[in-house]
C-alpha cells in the first residue's frame, strides 16, 4: 500500500483499511447469525412471549394503583361490581400464576404437552382479558391499551401453538 508520502502507508488509509476489514467481517458474522436465528426454537419463543405478556399484566396493575379512582376502590376493598375478598385474591393469583408458569413450561415440557398447555393456558387468558374489558363502569385508557396488547399476544401464542408441528420441536 503506498501513501501520500512515498512508501509509507498514509494513517488514513490504513483507518480505511481496517474499517473495511471490520465491516466484512462484521457482515459475515451478521450472515452467519441471521442464518442460525432465523427460525427460533418454538420453547424458546412461546418462553419469551408469556415472558412478555405477564409484564404488561403486572405493568398495567401498576398503573391501576396510580389510579386515584381505583386505588380508593381498592383501599376500601369494593370495586363496585365485586368485593375484593380471600376468594376474589386466591382467584387472581391463579390467573397470574398461569402465564409464570407458563415460562418454565414451555420450555421444559414435550412437545405435545407443550403445545396444548400453551393452546389452553393461552386461550384461558384470552377470554379472561376479552371479558374484563366489559366489567366495571368501562375501561380506562391505560387499561385498554395494556389489554390489547394481551390480548394480542396470547392469541398469537395459541395460534403459535397451534400450527406449531412436530417437526419443529
Amino acid at each position: 500500500m503506498a501513501g501520500l508520502a512515498g512508501d509509507k502507508p498514509w494513517k488514513g488509509e490504513i483507518f480505511l483499511v481496517v474499517l473495511a476489514s471490520s465491516v466484512q467481517n462484521g457482515l459475515k458474522s451478521y450472515k452467519e447469525k441471521k442464518m442460525s436465528t432465523s427460525k427460533m426454537d418454538p420453547k424458546v419463543l412461546l418462553s419469551t412471549l408469556w415472558i412478555f405478556v405477564m409484564f404488561n399484566y403486572l405493568y398495567c396493575d401498576v398503573y391501576s394503583l396510580m389510579d386515584p379512582v381505583l386505588l380508593k376502590q381498592f383501599i376500601t376493598g369494593d370495586l363496585g361490581f365485586v368485593k375484593i375478598t380471600e376468594g376474589f385474591l386466591l382467584g387472581a393469583a391463579l390467573l397470574m400464576e398461569i402465564p409464570i408458569a407458563m415460562v418454565l413450561l414451555s420450555r421444559i415440557l414435550k412437545y405435545k404437552a407443550n403445545r396444548w398447555a400453551n393452546i389452553i393456558a393461552g386461550s384461558i387468558k384470552t377470554v379472561v382479558m376479552v371479558s374484563t374489558m366489559f366489567v366495571g363502569s368501562g375501561p380506562t385508557l391505560y387499561y385498554i391499551f395494556c389489554g390489547t396488547i394481551e390480548i394480542a399476544c396470547t392469541s398469537y401464542i395459541v395460534w403459535y401453538a397451534w400450527n406449531w408441528t412436530e417437526q419443529e420441536a
